[in-house]
């Protein structure tokens, strides 16, 4: 009987916990990917032809709880520096690497800096044969967007967890 009640007791606990957790129940602030209330709604200010990169962005920092929204009062993550890279190495093979540098920050509404400008790195390789084939172009850009994709993700998981240093504030020149 003692083992009965024992096993009757893990089935209801483990029912519950399960059914807790079917219903979508969790425990407030232990989310990881919940952006702090500080950046709750930004813009993006990002240069041309970066569509991509704004596309993930949007998901990304959707997912972590920001709103993303043209308000001139929100903060903005504004890219400073987007450098696609690509480098070959040629032989009977041929190694092409892809690089991604971005350099962002965030801005007050003024366009003050809230953070230091920051920079993530991405980079994907890829081989190929010259006398076969040829599937470079279509190798590029799948890895263009892997890269980017984890370039938005970086940005995402640095803004959720607070990890950007704050902007050092510079006094103003002493009036004579």
């Amino acid at each position: 009987m003692h083992l009965v009640q024992r096993a009757a007791a893990i089935v209801l606990t483990l029912g519950l916990g399960a059914g807790l957790t079917g219903c979508g129940f969790h425990l407030k602030g232990t989310s990881p990917n919940v952006a702090p209330v500080t950046y709750a709604n930004m813009s993006l200010a990002l240069p041309q032809n970066t569509e991509e990169l704004e596309e993930k962005l949007n998901i990304y920092l959707g997912a972590a709880g920001v709103r993303i929204s043209n308000n001139p009062n929100n903060y903005v993550l504004r890219v400073l520096d987007y450098s696609p890279r690509r480098l070959e190495l040629n032989g009977k093979l041929v190694e092409t690497l892809l690089r991604l540098n971005v350099t962002f920050r965030i801005e007050d509404a003024q366009g003050n800096p809230v953070t230091e400008p920051r920079t993530v790195m991405a980079s994907r390789s890829y081989q190929y044969d010259v006398a076969t084939v040829n599937t470079d172009d279509q190798e590029q850009k799948f890895l263009n967007q892997v890269i980017i994709d984890d370039v938005a993700q970086q940005i995402a998981r640095q803004i959720s967890s607070n990890r950007l240093p704050l902007a050092v504030q510079r006094a103003a020149p002493a009036a004579e």
